[in-house]
């Protein structure tokens, strides 16, 4: 049963973007809204319509939860930011919150946490940050104006200072937020989570023979690959992997080296790829993985509906999550990663960021040195070859995620906003 708080809260997040179609708002902050509403508080998220007009306006209840976009701006250019986040900032405040929480300190929901700030300097602010946003991260990954960029890593760094509360999704952004010259008192480590732990959701994983009947009945999409994929019959004998990716963050020729020599070793082994680059990097390793001979070893799925998902995961024997040393990946929360763990698949992941602080060696995943090819090959080798420690693996995986579900790490949320109340 699930305490309640002793202090119950209006809490108001802000949201950077609509509920569709990334991933903080329905990967982080809708389930953790709902994990604190099942401890009384009263929740409702405000978001402005970005990448999703057709929601402009629209509010909806996801389990207990309104999710509230704002209208579509009616000034053009400038002026459109301006409007834009102050409308974002009327949605918040008419559900007259105790306090405000808004996720990533930047563009609009930035912009109206500092309004907000000056507005109503007494309404406690808490800001959640769950990726490196400014230079070295996404400014360098997507084609922002410059202005958008000088104003991202500003933002970055302004806003946390001047919250009440700051919580963060990795070790690296704690260390990063306390740099930036936020006490350690006012600092919160919350992990990404998963949705419940099994004994709480009744789910179990499958069992291989279920796996296999998935595997049969699983739908393709060949023309997004290209690629022809196996037979039904074909798949329930061929050891499958699974590369669960937004691309960019991984070194695809070093990826593809690894695949190669898996290749050599396990000729029948094909790779499940899912997901989309945000510069069409898929298209790069399909290209690097006919030239290196292994393009027959892949199947290319592209970006999947989470409702996809699922099915695809059960289909797998094992996981791969082979990231680069970058900034931007030890920053992450590696949402993607604990949604692999409690799917129970037996994973070998990079030793990077939060990658360490999910996965124990040896015990819920295997990890391996960045940059390094050969490893990264041995470990899926070892894998594949052994049923016994894919089991062993599994089941700790499992045992791993439940440890982050978000009705525990709810308790870090309490923590920041009492902290943020009583300032």
């Amino acid at each position: 049963m699930l305490a309640k708080s002793a202090l119950p809260l209006r809490i108001v997040m802000i949201a950077p973007f609509g509920i569709r179609p990334k991933g903080t708002l329905l990967a982080r902050m809708l389930p953790l809204a709902q994990a604190l509403a099942r401890r009384g508080h009263e929740l409702a998220i405000v978001a402005p319509p970005v990448q999703n007009p057709e929601d402009a306006g629209l509010r909806a209840v996801y389990d207990g939860v309104p999710v509230s976009h704002t209208r579509l701006p009616r000034l053009p250019g400038p002026a459109a930011v301006a409007e834009q986040s102050l409308s974002l900032l009327r949605l918040a405040l008419a559900e007259r919150p105790d306090l405000l929480h808004i996720f990533k300190p930047k563009g609009y929901g930035g912009l109206a946490a500092l309004a907000a700030r000056a507005l109503r300097p007494r309404l406690p602010l808490v800001v959640d940050t769950d990726d490196w946003e400014g230079w070295g991260g996404w400014n360098d990954l997507l084609p922002y104006p410059a202005s958008a960029k000088a104003l991202f890593a500003w933002q970055e760094r302004d806003l946390p200072r001047r919250a009440d509360a700051v919580t963060v999704v990795s070790r690296t952004l704690e260390s990063l937020a306390w740099s930036f010259g936020v006490p350690p008192g006012r600092v919160f480590f919350l992990p990404n989570g998963t949705g419940v732990g099994p004994q709480e959701s009744g789910v179990r994983s499958p069992t291989p023979e279920e796996r296999d009947h998935l595997a049969a009945s699983n739908l393709r999409q060949p023309q997004e690959s290209g690629v022809r994929s196996p037979t039904p019959e074909a798949r329930l004998l061929t050891p499958t992997m699974l590369l669960y990716t937004r691309f960019w963050e991984i070194d695809l020729p070093e990826l593809v080296a690894a695949l190669v020599a898996i290749h050599q070793a396990r000729p029948d082994a094909r790779l499940v790829v899912v997901g989309r680059g945000e510069g069409g990097e898929e298209r790069q390793l399909l290209a690097l993985a006919g030239r290196a001979g292994i393009g027959a070893m892949i199947d290319y799925r592209g970006w999947l509906q989470p409702a996809q998902i699922p099915s695809v995961l059960a289909e797998a024997d094992i996981a791969l999550s082979p990231l680069q040393d970058t900034l931007i990946n030890r920053a992450r929360g590696l949402a993607k990663l604990l949604e692999l763990m409690g799917a129970g698949l037996p994973i070998v992941a990079s030793d990077v960021g939060q990658a360490g602080e999910y996965l124990e060696h040896g015990r819920s995943g295997l990890l391996c040195p960045p940059g390094d090819p050969a490893a990264l090959a041995a470990a899926t080798l070892r894998l594949l070859n052994d049923d016994a420690l894919r089991a062993r693996i599994a089941a700790g995986a499992r045992a791993a995620a439940a440890r982050f579900s978000w009705d525990s790490l709810a308790d870090i949320a309490e923590a920041a906003y009492h902290a943020a109340m009583r300032r």
